[in-house]
């Protein structure tokens, strides 16, 4: 996947490069910094030694060590002064400096710390937006896989307002889903009277919330007439596939293919395995992704992932938090993304397998 938020230690990530949040002496220190010099060695300081510092903004690289990973990217965040002293330019700057450093050594993916996000004391909130901004901007012409490591929750946060507004969607749903589910079962246990009671049961039985029949008598001499149709004749009547779809409203949008996996935060390889095989069949979150890159409305969103056999429910939180962005026209994938995570539900895009 493009991009990529995971929780996991950043010192035991396998991946080409990961990027330490140093200090400008590069000597080490605490936090991510020191962690990442211990699972190191030695080797790791000696060869910093040689570098002469790293101004902040800026990144240079060094070789691995004994971390699971070829590179070690060290980049220098912004001490945070209140926002005023340029800190947003110069945390943009260390993740263009580093990405830039990674594709320059051709690697294919990398994995970063939030910088300066902990005794650097920039807002998580901000620091998170500033970063997935940065990289997806980065990523619309470059192909690699980039990873945000956050080590525990206390190192993530999105926006308050973002959270309370999804957490209130959330509630909301789930309050009429539960309602109507709870309904459903008292009806059903009604109806179970008609049927082990000494009283027969109306012919056309109907919901106690309204007038949709239950059951329907059918006369034995019309079921014949109404035979389902054949497999045969079911598979000559399949209708626009998935892969059919997200091809025509590519087209509808006026975009190219590159365009949408990347705004769909998809790899090209999985994008060309949905493109090859007209019935290939996505995962849900990869259905999702491209009816956000699309910014496809409630409706028809719906109706590409009916394509691909999914469906949007009440029940669901990855659902419903889908359904609030959709709602809201905020077909922004890695802000959906990060609120995702922080609500522990699958991340939308995906790679070839």
């Amino acid at each position: 996947m493009p991009l990529q938020i995971i929780r996991q230690d950043i010192t035991k990530f396998h991946c080409d490069a990961i990027v330490n949040a140093a200090k400008e002496t590069l000597l080490g220190g605490g936090g991510v910094d020191g962690a990442i010099h211990r699972a190191a060695g030695s080797g790791l300081l000696k060869e910093c030694r040689t570098l002469g510092g790293c101004p902040t903004g800026q990144a240079k690289i060094t070789k691995g060590y004994r971390l699971p990973c070829k590179y070690v990217i060290h980049t220098v965040g912004p001490v945070w002064r209140g926002g005023g002293y340029g800190e947003k330019e110069l945390l943009e700057s260390c993740y263009r400096s580093a990405l830039c450093l990674a594709a320059e050594y051709q690697c294919e993916s990398v994995a970063f710390p939030l910088i300066s996000s902990g005794i650097f004391g920039y807002p998580k909130a901000e620091a998170l937006r500033v970063a997935a901004d940065t990289i997806a901007a980065f990523l619309q012409e470059h192909d690699m896989s980039v990873y945000l490591t956050i080590f525990d929750k206390s190192g993530y946060q999105i926006s308050k307002k973002l959270y309370a507004d999804v957490q209130s969607y959330i509630d909301d749903h789930y309050v009429e889903t539960h309602t109507d589910t709870e309904r459903a079962r008292r009806e059903a246990k009604m109806f179970g009277v008609f049927q082990s009671g000494t009283a027969s049961a109306p012919k056309e039985r109907r919901s106690l919330s309204g007038s949709v029949p239950l059951t329907e008598a059918v006369p034995m001499e019309d079921r014949a007439e109404s035979a389902p149709p054949s497999l045969a004749e079911m598979l000559e009547r399949m209708d626009e596939s998935f892969s059919q779809m997200l091809l025509r409203k590519i087209d509808e949008r006026g975009m190219t293919d590159a365009q949408c996996y990347k705004k769909a935060n998809i790899d090209r390889k999985l994008f060309s395995k949905i493109r090859s095989d007209v019935r290939y069949r996505p995962s849900k979150p990869t259905a999702v992704a491209f009816a956000v890159a699309l910014e496809l409305p409630l409706d028809e969103a719906k109706d590409m992932l009916m394509k691909a056999g999914y469906a949007l429910s009440h029940s669901n939180k990855f659902d419903i938090i889908i359904e609030y962005f959709l709602v809201s026209g905020n077909y922004n994938i890695f802000e959906i993304n990060e609120t995702l995570f922080a609500f522990d539900q699958s991340l939308l895009g995906g790679t070839a397998k």
